[in-house]
């Protein structure tokens, strides 16, 4: 029997049913219509420019390395800071007012709002470039910016065991994954680019060919960090099974809506999340990767994944905890707040307990100071599950963060200066570094008093302050008295190192020439350290107003 004579009814009856006159479609809201309607989105390109710019040039440098003879490679580097720059500059038309694309439904556009934002309804998209995520970004694309002027030097000392095309190709891509991270508001978004920003960053940290210590470094890297992959996807397919979406603002809706068969299952889920994402932040006990990653990674790669790095597991925490879910406050805030005192805790002690004579203690100290700061900045996002006002606590660990960029990426840089005249970067190589380099140690004691919380780096101490305001504010004065507790502790290595700066130099003082890369970094953070102290206010309004 031919199927022709059966092909033409059916093909009429699915006809009718998909026509918006048809009662069952009617009926079911247009299903296939809106099906149909939903596949043809435009792309607010201006909304995904950072990323974008960061992806393109990471491709184009690619294939530059192909032409370019080995002479010639130093090239790459300075192609790679011009299109950080260009990404970072391409937020300043964002600045006025919320963008998003990729959105599932509505066609609404608002006072500054791009194609496919939604008014008048909770928004369901995939990408968004609202202040929270413009905030996040600069920190990203001036940390990799810095950490980029940073690699231009390190690159034309070690050029032999670190291969130039390959490293900005890294470098620029895990860029790219980290801006797009704080404008995913869906959990699928939000994983794929935790994962963009994570796996270059492997190869980053093992770039050093023949290094034992690098390989080393890597691997556990790479072992931690597939481990917190694999919890949060199976945290993000438990609360994706109980809630039926993947959107960050309909899990808020749908949670506490949540069938009682699988309560269980939705709170299993929101805690596997959690727990992923404290790998990604570095929290204790998820810390142990840090001190022998940043040791055996390039220096330039360790002062990435200490700003950087710790914006995109805070920034992917802050979504996951405040947008997604807000309705289990009473699990992740006594979580995060229990966390926050063992991380500052464990770091600021393993900061102290580091020998000053001891081979790399100068970045070892760096990275349990990493760990401690970690502690710091989860204290307002503790505080978030207790507090009426969440943005509030929230921009308090926006504004932390700004300033910690700024100030330990300078901190790498004054390191990565040390480091070129001495190999082993003790602390104790530290020492006279105001008789051979008066400018550099200057800006080295500002950083580390910015760390520190002592004036003159009073954005420090405007940022501790703001983040034990919140602690006390939610109520949790038991967690702003081990934070001050913590803070005396940290008060001891950071001051014993500035100290060391000023200190007679042994044996005969010698005078290094800093590369133009390293001073312009150098420069740079100083010049932002500085910034931030003589208006440190207008960090925490900018940081804190109108975040989502």
């Amino acid at each position: 029997m031919s199927a022709q004579p059966l092909a033409q009814p059916l093909a009429e009856a699915a006809a009718s049913v998909a026509s918006p006159a048809h009662p069952l479609a009617q009926q079911l809201g247009h299903p296939l219509a809106a099906s149909a309607a939903s596949l043809v989105q435009s792309v607010d390109w201006l909304a995904v420019a950072p990323p974008l710019i960061a992806a393109v040039v990471a491709l184009g440098v690619l294939v530059a390395d192909l032409f370019l003879p080995e002479s010639r490679k130093n090239v790459l580097g300075w192609i790679s800071v011009a299109g950080l720059a260009a990404a970072a500059l391409m937020l300043l038309p964002l600045l006025d007012g919320d963008r998003a694309t990729f959105c599932l439904t509505g066609n609404g556009t608002g006072t500054g709002a791009g194609p496919g934002s939604v008014t008048g309804a909770p928004r369901a998209c995939s990408y968004t470039a609202d202040h929270f995520t413009l905030v996040i970004q600069l920190l990203v694309l001036g940390g990799a910016l810095l950490a980029a002027l940073l690699s231009i030097t390190t690159l034309d000392d070690d050029r032999r065991r670190v291969p130039s095309g390959e490293f900005w190709f890294l470098l620029l891509s895990a860029t790219a994954g980290a801006a797009l991270l704080p404008a995913a508001r869906d959990l699928a978004t939000l994983i794929v680019a935790l994962e963009v920003a994570s796996l270059p960053a492997f190869a980053l940290v093992g770039t050093r060919h023949g290094d034992r210590r690098s390989a080393e470094a890597a691997l556990k890297f790479f072992l931690s960090s597939v481990t917190a992959t694999a919890v949060s996807l199976m945290g993000v397919s438990f609360v994706y099974a109980s809630t039926g979406t993947l959107y960050l603002t309909q899990v808020a809706q749908r949670l506490p809506d949540t069938p009682g068969q699988l309560h269980t299952l939705a709170q299993t889920g929101v805690v596997l999340t959690l727990i992923g994402f404290a790998f990604k932040t570095a929290a204790v006990p998820f810390h142990f990767w840090v001190p022998d990653t940043y040791v055996g990674a390039p220096l330039p790669v360790a002062a990435y994944l200490s700003v950087v790095g710790k914006a995109v597991g805070f920034s992917g925490l802050i979504l996951v905890t405040v947008v997604a879910f807000p309705s289990y406050a009473d699990v992740w805030g006594p979580a995060l707040a229990v966390l926050a005192a063992l991380t500052m805790t464990v770091g600021n002690v393993g900061a102290l307990r580091q020998q000053a004579t001891r081979a790399r203690s100068a970045v070892r100290l760096l990275a349990w100071s990493s760990v401690g700061q970690a502690g710091y900045l989860l204290v307002p996002i503790a505080a978030a599950g207790y507090a009426k006002d969440a943005q509030k606590a929230i921009g308090s660990t926006v504004a932390y963060a700004l300033m910690y960029a700024a100030v330990n990426l300078g901190a790498f840089a004054v390191a990565a200066v040390v480091g070129r005249g001495r190999a082993g970067n003790r602390i104790s190589d530290y020492r006279g570094l105001y008789a051979t380099n008066p400018v550099t140690a200057l800006l080295m004691a500002f950083f580390l008093l910015c760390l520190a919380g002592l004036p003159p780096g009073i954005i420090g101490l405007f940022a501790k302050v703001t983040v034990f305001s919140a602690a006390v504010g939610a109520g949790l004065g038991w967690l702003a008295v081990v934070m001050a507790v913590n803070v005396v502790i940290a008060l001891f290595y950071y001051l014993r190192w500035t100290a060391l700066l000023f200190r007679a130099p042994e044996g005969e003082t010698v005078r290094h020439r800093i590369p133009a890369p390293l001073t312009a970094a150098i420069a740079l953070a100083g010049v932002a350290g500085v910034a931030l102290s003589g208006a440190p206010q207008l960090v925490l309004r900018f940081a804190a107003t109108g975040l989502f």
